[in-house]
C-alpha cells in the first residue's frame, strides 16, 4: 500500500495537484457536505475540483494556496448543483445565506473546515453503518485511499469494498444523517464509534488478521493521522487524546517489530534503540492531555488506560525492566472499563510475568470456555507459552501447533511452528532423560 505515498504521474503539475487533493480530500469533502448534505454527492464534486485543477493549473500555474483553491472550486459546483434543483427554494432555506456570500475559487482562509471535518468523521461513523462500511467509508473520505487500496488492506474482494463503500453513502443518505457533530449523550455514544473505527484500522495495520505480512504501515499512518485530527479537533475529550497516545506509543515499536525478511520480533526480544522517541514522547504528551481530563471527568477511560499499559513499556529501558506489576493492575482495571475475555487474555500475559506461569495459566484455563475466543489463536498461544516455562514441553507444542493451524496471518503462522518445533525437541530431550534416568 505505501505506494499510493509516492506521486506516480509523469507530469509534475499533475503531481503537485495529486498531492494536495491527498492532503487536504477529507476538508474538502467536509466543506462540500456541509452544502448538499450528502457525503457520496460531496466526494464526487470534490473529484470534480480535482478534474479542473488539472485542467486549470497547467495553463494558470499552481495557486499560492492550492487547498483553498479546490475547496472554493468545489464548494462553487456544490452551490451551482443546488441552486440546479427543482427544491433549491427549500435547499437555500435550510443551508442558510452563507450560499449567497462563498466567493469565486480564490484562495480564501478556510477558517471553518475544521469543524466541518469534525462533523464529517462523525458522519461517516455513524452507528447506522456496520463496523465494516464505517472503516471502509473512513479510509476512502478521510484517508484517502482508493477503493483498490482498501480492498488490498483488508484482503477482501475489490467488488464487494466498492459495493460496501457505495451501500454505505446510500444508507446515510437514506437515513438523512445529520451533517452536525452532536453533543450530551448522543455524543459520547456516537465518539466512542468515531474512535473504535481509528482504533482498528490502526490494529489492522499494526497486526495484520491475514496474508503475508505482519505489519500494514500505511494503515497504521492513516490511523495515527486521524487520532491527532481528532485529538486537535476536540482538545477537551480525554479519550480522544487517550486513542492519540495509544496510537503514538504503538507506532513507534514499528521498526522493531519485524527482522530484516519480515519475520515477527517479539517484545522481549526487540531492539529498543530502534523504537522511535518522537513518537514516544509525543505519546507521553498526549497521554498527559489525557490523564488531566479524565480526572476532570472522573476518571480514565479505556483508551487512557491502555495508553498507560503501553507507556509502561515504552518507559522500560529494557525488557527485565518492565512494571508488570503495574501492567497487570491496569489491565484489571481495563476489565472493569471494557469487560472482555480477550483483554482478561492480556491481563493473564501480565500476570505470569509479575506472578508467575502457574497464576496466569489458572487465568487462561478459566478462558477456555470463552465462545469468543473460540477459534482466536492467541488464546493456545498464550497457553503454550506458559506450559512451556512449566516445562511442559509436549503440551505446549499441540498448543503451539493449534495456534499455527488457527491464524490466518503468515508471518504468525511461521512463528507459531518455529515454537511448536522448540517445543518438540525440548520434549524429546525431557523424554530420553528420563528414559535415561529410569534405566
Amino acid at each position: 500500500m505505501t505506494e499510493r505515498r509516492a506521486g506516480g504521474s509523469r507530469d509534475p503539475v499533475a503531481r503537485t495537484v495529486e498531492t494536495v487533493f491527498r492532503i487536504e480530500s477529507a476538508r474538502i469533502i467536509a466543506a462540500v457536505t456541509r452544502i448538499v448534505h450528502d457525503v457520496g454527492i460531496a466526494e464526487e464534486l470534490a473529484q470534480d475540483a480535482l478534474v479542473a485543477a488539472l485542467e486549470q493549473w497547467p495553463e494558470s500555474g499552481v495557486p499560492d494556496r492550492p487547498g483553498a483553491w479546490l475547496t472554493a472550486t468545489a464548494k462553487h459546483r456544490a452551490i451551482d448543483l443546488v441552486r440546479r434543483r427543482e427544491t433549491y427554494a427549500r435547499k437555500l432555506a435550510e443551508v442558510g445565506r452563507t450560499l449567497e456570500d462563498v466567493p469565486p475559487p480564490q484562495p480564501v482562509e478556510p477558517d471553518d473546515i475544521d469543524d466541518d471535518l469534525l462533523r464529517l468523521i462523525f458522519t461517516v461513523c455513524h452507528p447506522v453503518l456496520s463496523a465494516e462500511a464505517r472503516i471502509a467509508l473512513t479510509l476512502r473520505v478521510l484517508g484517502g485511499l482508493a477503493t483498490p487500496e482498501i480492498a488490498r488492506a483488508f484482503l477482501a474482494p475489490e467488488p464487494t469494498v466498492a459495493q460496501r463503500i457505495v451501500r454505505a453513502k446510500r444508507t446515510l443518505a437514506q437515513a438523512r444523517v445529520p451533517f452536525e457533530v452532536p453533543y450530551g449523550a448522543e455524543r459520547a455514544a456516537r465518539l466512542s464509534s468515531v474512535l473504535e473505527v481509528v482504533y482498528l484500522i490502526f490494529n489492522e495495520g499494526y497486526s495484520a488478521t491475514a496474508g503475508d505480512d505482519l505489519l500494514r504501515p500505511a494503515l497504521c499512518e492513516d490511523a495515527l493521522r486521524l487520532a491527532r485530527v481528532l485529538a486537535a479537533l476536540m482538545p477537551d475529550e480525554p479519550e480522544a487524546h487517550g486513542l492519540a497516545a495509544l496510537l503514538e506509543l504503538q507506532a513507534s515499536r514499528l521498526p522493531a517489530r519485524t527482522g530484516p525478511d519480515g519475520a515477527p520480533v517479539l517484545l522481549a526480544d526487540q531492539n529498543r534503540a530502534r523504537w522511535d522517541r518522537l513518537l514516544i514522547r509525543r505519546g507521553f504528551a498526549a497521554l498527559r492531555r489525557a490523564v488531566d481530563g479524565a480526572t476532570r471527568r472522573g476518571g480514565a477511560g479505556p483508551y487512557a488506560v491502555q495508553a498507560a499499559i503501553a507507556a509502561c513499556h515504552a518507559r522500560a529501558a529494557r525488557y527485565a525492566d518492565t512494571d508488570w506489576t503495574t501492567i497487570a493492575a491496569l489491565y484489571a482495571r481495563l476489565m472493569t472499563l471494557t469487560p472482555s475475555p480477550v483483554v482478561e487474555l492480556n491481563r493473564a500475559v501480565a500476570v505470569s510475568m509479575a506472578e508467575g506461569p502457574a497464576a496466569a495459566l489458572e487465568v487462561v484455563d478459566a478462558l477456555a470456555a470463552e465462545p469468543a475466543l473460540r477459534g482466536y489463536h492467541l488464546l493456545p498461544s498464550v497457553r503454550g507459552d506458559l506450559l512451556a516455562r512449566l516445562g511442559r514441553a509436549a503440551e505446549a507444542r499441540a498448543e503451539f501447533e493449534r495456534a499455527a493451524g488457527l491464524t490466518r496471518n503468515a508471518r504468525e503462522r511461521e512463528l507459531l511452528l518455529a515454537k511448536a518445533a522448540e517445543a518438540a525437541a525440548t520434549a524429546e530431550v525431557n523424554r530420553a532423560a528420563e528414559e535415561e534416568e529410569g534405566g
